[in-house]
């Protein structure tokens, strides 16, 4: 094993200590480094807010060392209603909206499916102007890396565009006019627990980035998700209801990166009871007025349709006290101060 690789397995085996140690001492390394961020850019710095758990226990951690740190929060018009009435009851927020809408972008570039590295590759396979491209991308470079899987190959020819542009213009580009006109500096609630990009990301710049070409600050960074609802449990931190209704993602409401992970009743088959108006106008076809995704999660694979009387194709038949359940949640939803069940 050269320098290298043993460089990189010490920095993973430094990871998974820190990702063992108490809720209490995480809490301390976190407010160093958020301390030395702030004093590296002499205060000029903000917030991310998504809104979502993760970010919400950021916010109180920043604020209980900077109480005037601004937070930043992106509308891109897919979050979803719960998400929107919480962030609206956040003291000190600004209001980012995206110069393109989400059916524009897709209709541009393409659906996210999969995974941002695999709707990546695919992009860049349909749209490459060279053969060497179209190796890369079916191969991969080095070692195999930066290749689209087996098993999605066959997405080249999908009768429907792929990218993870989306993202790009929705979310990242509103943050960065941001800090462009106002020279803030990010903290942000992702962790290298969130997958392996953010993992590689931690393992390359640690918390603070000073050094990327992008600066952000990451002070959750090795936490793990089970540490955020214990600090939330011990600091009795108001979330958004969102949680309450069996979302544990409450990122973009259409976006479809890794629902072909997950078990029934996935994201889009809550989304029919707990949301019917947002599932019907993300599902209907385009030509309808939708955006679609029903063809697409057809083309993957991936089930959508709930037994409930309402919805027409075939029935996927989940569990009657489970649909019951969920109809209980209302479509406006509501800022949760209930009893934490997520231990």
């Amino acid at each position: 094993m050269g320098q290298k690789g043993r460089e990189g397995d010490m920095e993973l085996w430094q990871l998974r200590q820190m990702q063992s140690l108490p809720l209490e001492a995480k809490i301390l390394k976190s407010q160093l480094r958020i301390r030395e961020w702030y004093e590296a850019w002499d205060g000029k710095v903000y917030l991310s807010f998504s809104g979502g758990k993760d970010s919400t226990v950021l916010l109180h951690l920043v604020r209980s060392i900077y109480p005037d740190v601004p937070a930043v929060f992106v509308d891109t018009g897919l979050e979803f209603p719960e998400i929107k009435e919480f962030v609206r009851s956040v003291d000190n927020v600004e209001t980012l909206r995206p110069k393109m809408g989400f059916r524009e972008v897709i209709e541009r570039y393409g659906y996210p499916v999969i995974s941002k590295q695999q709707a990546d590759c695919i992009y860049q396979y349909t749209h490459a102007k060279s053969e060497k491209t179209k190796l890369k991308r079916l191969y991969g470079g080095k070692n195999g890396i930066g290749k689209i899987s087996e098993c999605w190959k066959y997405l080249i020819t999908a009768p429907f565009k792929i990218s993870a542009e989306c993202c790009h213009y929705m979310k990242k580009q509103p943050s960065y006019r941001y800090e462009k006109t106002s020279s803030r500096k990010p903290f942000m609630g992702t962790m290298a627990d969130d997958g392996n990009q953010r993992e590689g990301q931690y393992l390359k710049h640690g918390c603070n980035a000073f050094e990327a070409k992008r600066p952000k600050s990451t002070p959750l960074g090795f936490w793990l998700e089970q540490d955020i609802w214990d600090y939330i449990r011990t600091y009795n931190i108001p979330y958004s209801s969102i949680y309450d209704m069996g979302y544990h993602r409450t990122g973009c409401i259409f976006c479809m990166f890794g629902v072909h992970l997950e078990d029934e009743p996935n994201r889009f088959q809550r989304l029919a009871i707990t949301h019917p108006k947002l599932y019907e106008y993300c599902i209907k076809d385009w030509e309808q007025g939708g955006l679609g995704l029903g063809k697409v999660l057809d083309y993957i694979n991936v089930p959508y349709r709930v037994y409930d009387g309402k919805f027409s194709g075939e029935y996927m038949k989940l569990d009657g006290k489970k649909i019951e359940q969920l109809k209980m949640f209302s479509y406006e939803g509501g800022i949760s101060h209930a009893k934490i069940n997520h231990a």
